[in-house]
């Protein structure tokens, strides 16, 4: 068996950002042939995308409907017992490197003030993740929310975000490192339309990241949709079953026929994305465009 490697930029990223994708699944290569870590090539492959403006994580996340932070989230996981995730955590450069962190302690995940703490601790240098860019979406947020064309409720989040551009979501990079050991890392800057403090499914394990003995899952999408149907772990639960990835990422798609009524209000169809790995294959679907990146070397 040789690596396979799959990273992807969030649900709606445009194709044309392909090239970010398969720059982090090559550095990711380059990680595991100097490592030899699983791991460490999913949380490599995962800073190249923290690191490019043009996806919602890390540079590039987006401001929350406040516009006085950004709050982050990540996980990383593999099939060795390692697990680490940070929530709404803020002035960060990269957030993969702090859930890393998180995986070297007793805890599991770590969020909002603490986190921000934690990495202090741990010598992680404050960055300020807002761009210019973000701060141009931010302002587009707020004029759509003038002009009526969502409605937002500044206790309780967006009701509707129907018209509005859904950007990119969630990055995510799944590992297989062709002897037996799998790892996953997520990240994301989360939605334009959040209260303080809001979680998605990205720091959620079972739910935007699993990672098992015998293969790894990432997500990307609607977070509350997909903590509701626990995707990542339905989905390795079928690959532990005997589907291929492939087969295993169309099965949790289909999950999501019927959504909640909230979701129903704002879209036609639940953007949710999946990417997954085994030993022999990788499995790619998505409700919408996804920017993605592929390796598998053959023997």
């Amino acid at each position: 068996m040789r690596p396979i490697i799959v990273a992807h930029a969030g649900v709606g990223s445009p194709n044309a950002y392909s090239d970010g994708t398969r720059k982090a699944v090559r550095e990711a290569l380059k990680t595991m042939n100097k490592t030899g870590s699983a791991l460490k090539a999913a949380i490599a492959g995962v800073v190249v995308l923290e690191d490019d403006p043009r996806f919602n994580a890390g540079t590039g996340s987006n401001l929350r409907m406040d516009g006085r932070d950004i709050e982050m989230d990540s996980a990383v996981m593999d099939s060795k017992g390692a697990c680490g995730a940070v929530a709404c955590i803020r002035m960060v450069k990269n957030p993969v490197l702090v859930a890393e962190l998180v995986s070297r302690t007793p805890h599991l995940l770590i969020c909002g003030d603490g986190a921000v703490e934690f990495a202090r601790l741990h010598k992680v240098p404050v960055y300020n993740p807002a761009t210019p860019k973000a701060i141009e979406r931010f302002k587009a947020a707020k004029a759509r929310l003038a002009h009526k064309k969502i409605s937002y409720h500044s206790k309780h989040g967006f009701r509707a975000v129907r018209g509005a551009d859904r950007g990119c979501d969630t990055v995510g990079v799944a590992v297989s490192d062709g002897r037996g050991n799998f790892a996953g890392a997520t990240s994301t800057g989360g939605i334009s339309y959040m209260i303080r403090g809001r979680v998605g499914d990205s720091p959620l394990v079972g739910c935007g990241i699993y990672v098992g003995k015998n293969g790894a899952v990432v997500a990307t999408g609607i977070g509350e949709e997909i903590i509701r149907q626990l995707l990542s772990k339905q989905v390795y639960d079928r690959m532990d079953e005997g589907m291929s990835p492939q087969e295993a990422c169309e099965w949790g798609l289909r999950l999501f026929r019927n959504p909640s009524k909230t979701i129903k209000k704002c879209y036609k169809r639940v953007p949710v994305g999946i990417v997954a790995v085994n030993r022999t294959g990788y499995g790619i679907v998505a409700t919408h465009q996804m920017a993605t990146g592929a390796l598998k070397i053959s023997t």
